[in-house]
């Protein structure tokens, strides 16, 4: 399949429920309103295809930049590529969901996350604490340093309530990851939790959300999730 063949299948799965949706969290035109899940028949036909995962993710088209993302070859990608990718995602369902998952499956996910969480651009921040989350959600443990995972807990607890909003809350989610799929700081994750309290993030045009880490991490426990890893992080 070239980029108009997917391009099209892609329209003629367009909703206007999700299209609108997608918008509803800061995505513009141009896009179709693709439900995720609906893609899944391509991918089946296209596998991996870094050539054709560039093309559409240069379209701008938020539901081809998506698509590119679950075709594309991670451990294919440098960090200038995955640098060319960020510089492209507008707002945090691409950063965070597109970009950070795609760098969370390569050879240099540590590196390239180090870096953005040391940027001073929002969603940089942001895709670096989500890279994280999907690293520890999915790797082993013994892949981790432990230090370094107790002073990034200790870096949120300093800093989660004066980051940018998107940061916020990728922070909040790292703090709750560790907590339930990193073992060997469980315990930390939870007292780091509770000093930081309720995190609120700050919405343009909606109510801020009110986030807690600590019930978040207490309701995995009852719930048996302790130690949880996703098999694969893409679709």
């Amino acid at each position: 399949m070239n980029l108009e063949m997917v391009m099209q299948e892609l329209e003629a799965l367009g909703k206007e429920r999700s299209k609108k949706m997608y918008m509803s969290n800061g995505a513009h035109e141009p896009l179709f309103g693709v439900a995720t899940g609906a893609m899944k028949p391509i991918v089946k036909k296209i596998k991996i295809n870094q050539p054709l995962a560039e093309e559409l993710y240069a379209t701008g088209n938020y539901d081809a930049m998506y698509f590119a993302g679950i075709i594309a070859d991670p451990k294919a990608m440098t960090e200038s590529d995955y640098d060319r990718w960020m510089d492209a995602a507008y707002f945090y369902m691409i950063s965070d969901f597109v970009v950070a998952i795609t760098l969370s499956e390569s050879d240099i996910a540590q590196e390239v996350a180090d870096k953005w969480i040391a940027s001073d651009e929002e969603l940089r921040i942001s895709a670096g604490w989500s890279c994280y989350c999907w690293l520890l959600g999915n790797r082993k443990d013994v892949e981790f340093s432990e230090s370094k995972i107790f002073n990034m807990l200790d870096m949120v607890k300093n800093m989660i309530h004066h980051s940018p909003e998107r940061a916020k809350s990728s922070m909040n989610n790292f703090v709750y990851t560790v907590g339930i799929s990193y073992l060997p700081l469980h315990e930390k994750a939870v007292e780091t939790a509770k000093a930081i309290g309720i995190v609120e993030v700050k919405r343009d045009e909606k109510k801020s959300s009110f986030l807690n880490a600590y019930e978040t991490i207490l309701k995995g426990v009852d719930q048996g999730r302790i130690g949880f890893k996703r098999k694969h992080v893409r679709c």
